[in-house]
């Protein structure tokens, strides 16, 4: 059979230099300890300030997660509006914001604003200006006293200072042990059958009615 027009070659990797492309991880040894050292030069450079920002307790979204908590971007203005801190403000005291993000029920709301309160009672404002401090920031003795007693070592991790864990427990067992209320598919049907059917079950209840007069003359 005669081959017809340009019958083009299938794209097969046979001609290619893979050998020269393959990516190996022997650097991985070195990495970790250059991402350590890396991690030490930070915490030296921020000092006496933690490396990270405090975080909001969120809920995971979907129902398969729902149930667990975990770290969020950061505050709402709600939050951070009842717990008397200004908004301006949050950031530059290690506090992350995050303007999207809205409280959707008290629960959170006050979890988050207890969190702001417990961070800012614990929290050691340094003054840019160590002789004339301002309301609110740290005196001399106060800074002295906080270095001696070893703080700074302590609070490197915000995470670990304030740590954010899943306490929940659910109790299982069969479905007839739990006292269950009828359906509320079940209740909607009902409602809208009688709804349906109120004119015509007036008329026959009325015509009962005229039945019974009627037998009675």
């Amino acid at each position: 059979m005669a081959i017809k027009h340009n019958q083009q070659i299938q794209h097969n990797h046979f001609r290619k230099d893979w050998q020269r492309r393959v990516r190996v991880h022997f650097d991985q040894p070195g990495r970790k300890t250059r991402r350590r050292t890396k991690r030490h030069e930070k915490a030296a450079k921020v000092a006496p300030r933690p490396v990270d920002k405090l975080r909001p307790v969120v809920r995971c979204p979907t129902i398969k997660y729902n149930r667990r908590v975990r770290a969020g971007r950061g505050f709402t203005f709600a939050e951070l509006k009842e717990a008397g801190i200004p908004r301006k403000l949050a950031p530059t005291i290690g506090i992350s914001v995050d303007p999207r993000r809205q409280n959707l029920s008290e629960e959170s709301l006050k979890a988050n604003v207890e969190r702001l309160k417990t961070y800012k009672a614990r929290l050691v404002l340094f003054p840019r200006k160590a002789k004339s401090p301002k309301s609110g920031e740290a005196s001399v003795d106060e800074m002295k006293s906080h270095r001696e007693s070893g703080h700074d070592d302590k609070v490197k991790r915000t995470q670990k200072a304030f740590p954010i864990s899943n306490k929940f427990t659910i109790e299982e067992g069969k479905i007839a042990d739990y006292e269950s209320e009828p359906a509320a598919y079940r209740k909607l049907r009902d409602a809208r059958s009688e709804a349906r059917l109120v004119g015509k079950r007036e008329k026959r209840a009325k015509a009962k009615e005229e039945e019974a007069t009627a037998q009675k003359k």
